[in-house]
């Protein structure tokens, strides 16, 4: 087998022979008129016809030589048969084709359609150019494309070689298309908010800082969908908004974590989180009807029906049920214990980090559809308080497959409570947590001002991996990856 320098070596005389036949390897203008999904639609009309047309794509496959070579193009579109000639092009462009031309090339052919003996739509060349040549041999015919890492760095060849990849990317732009159309057919306007922020707000995640040279003053790239900015929007009087964009979180990579990726937010005034539950299953349902086809999914080792009545999940009672904690009145030594005894790794030991560790613990144990609901306040610090129980919040998250895929509340819209959070989180700060909310004294400020009773909600990428059983990073079109040493 030949290296890839030896390849690589070969192809350069061939970009040489090309350019000293006066033909320009690279040419910006392309004569192609139909795409090869066209040619297929409206082949019996172009055979019939007799009409030459031009297509254009990329050489997938090489067959035979001397009097006739067949060729598979591929133009992102659709697979296509070309067929090249001697008696028909020409014994000149038919020799130099086979002089320069390899699997991996750019051309496009001009000719009649017609149906071989074999019932093979095809394209009977007259003529051909050279689009693009390549100098690298595609992975099947070099070592194949198998090492995830390479995979990652060459997304262009595993997509290329890949056909359930590219239908994979396909399908995550039909998810966000059916999002945005859901929302504004209820009435939400599409907005979009700062990804730059003074301070970070809307989640809790370690943020990405930089620095804005003009104003000498440190940012944030932002950890949520504008959260603290669609409620100013709410204040402002806009009933219903939406932002579907990207977020970035400085945090490790799993196989539900990414650093970067892409959410939706929703607002809505005058709702509550009751409200936003009936949204958001009939917009899960949505999704799935009209991407996928079906309710029915199997993820991760579990299955699910997104048609079925979804369960409604206390937290406290179900970490209670599964752990014997009652995460609302034990102490920390006390959940610390427990987690150890679980074999739970944990990080930070304050009340809300342990709280969280325990219900993960539960989580994995739900396949779903539910609702995980009655969060205690301290994993909730911008949520309303549950006027039945002030130790629990009207926070709501969708459970599937042993996950969270969203997260909404009924907004809090009380100055003096949201600072008093503020606060809170502030101490959590100062303690070294990482991912606690910063104190915004401007959104405070917006509050004292009035905002109406609201419900938001976020959902990001993560749902969709999980539609598809697939790693989050999989689902990526370019993953964020080290530079090679």
């Amino acid at each position: 087998m030949s290296s890839i320098d030896e390849i690589r070596a070969v192809r350069l005389k061939k970009l040489q022979a090309l350019k000293k036949a006066g033909i320009d390897p690279y040419p910006a203008e392309a004569k192609r008129e139909i795409f090869l999904s066209d040619a297929i639609a409206q082949f019996a009309d172009l055979e019939k016809s007799g009409e030459e047309k031009w297509v254009a794509g990329r050489v997938m496959s090489l067959r035979g030589q001397g009097a006739i070579i067949f060729i598979t193009l591929y133009d992102g579109t659709a697979s296509f048969q070309g067929m090249l000639k001697k008696d028909v092009i020409g014994e000149e462009k038919l020799s130099f084709w086979g002089e320069v031309v390899d699997i991996g090339d750019f051309v496009e052919l001009h000719g009649k359609f017609f149906t071989t003996g074999r019932g093979e739509k095809t394209i009977e060349a007259t003529d051909w150019r050279m689009l693009s040549k390549s100098l690298r041999p595609l992975p099947e015919k070099w070592h194949g494309l198998t090492d995830t890492d390479e995979r990652y760095r060459k997304r262009y060849l595993d997509i290329l070689m890949n056909p359930e990849l590219k239908d994979l990317f396909e399908k995550k732009e039909k998810f966000w298309d059916v999002t945005r159309a859901f929302m504004k057919s209820r009435g939400f306007m599409e907005v979009e908010t700062p990804t730059l922020e003074v301070t970070t707000g809307g989640a809790e995640a370690n943020p990405f800082k930089t620095h804005h040279n003009d104003y000498d003053l440190d940012v944030y790239l932002r950890i949520s969908i504008g959260e603290l900015w669609q409620k100013r929007l709410m204040a402002a009087g806009f009933p219903k908004t939406f932002e579907i964009g990207r977020i970035y979180r400085n945090e490790g990579s799993s196989p539900e974590h990414t650093q970067e990726f892409t959410n939706m937010e929703f607002y809505w005034s005058y709702a509550d989180y009751k409200d936003g539950m009936n949204l958001v299953r009939d917009l899960y349902i949505d999704i799935a009807k009209k991407v996928f086809g079906t309710t029915k999914f199997t993820s991760h080792g579990y299955t699910f029906d997104l048609g079925d009545e979804w369960e409604m999940i206390d937290y406290a009672g179900k970490v209670k049920e599964m752990t014997g904690i009652d995460v609302l009145s034990s102490s920390e030594g006390d959940m610390k214990k427990k987690l150890v005894e679980l074999g739970i790794k944990f990080e930070g030991e304050n009340s809300e980090r342990l709280t969280d560790s325990l219900w993960k613990y539960c989580r994995k144990q739900i396949s779903g559809p539910a609702f995980l609901i009655n969060h205690p306040t301290i994993v909730a610090p911008l949520s309303k308080a549950n006027p039945e129980n002030p130790k629990t919040t009207e926070r709501f998250q969708p459970i599937i497959a042993g996950s969270e895929v969203g997260n909404g509340y009924s907004e809090l819209n009380d100055p003096i409570d949201q600072n008093e959070r503020f606060i809170a989180q502030q101490k959590l700060i100062e303690a070294g947590d990482t991912e606690a909310m910063m104190h915004d004294d401007e959104f405070v400020e917006m509050l004292e001002y009035g905002m109406p009773p609201t419900c938001g909600f976020g959902f990001g990428e993560r749902l969709f991996a999980f539609l598809v059983d697939k790693p989050l990073r999989e689902t990526q079109l370019f993953p964020l990856m080290k530079p090679k040493e």
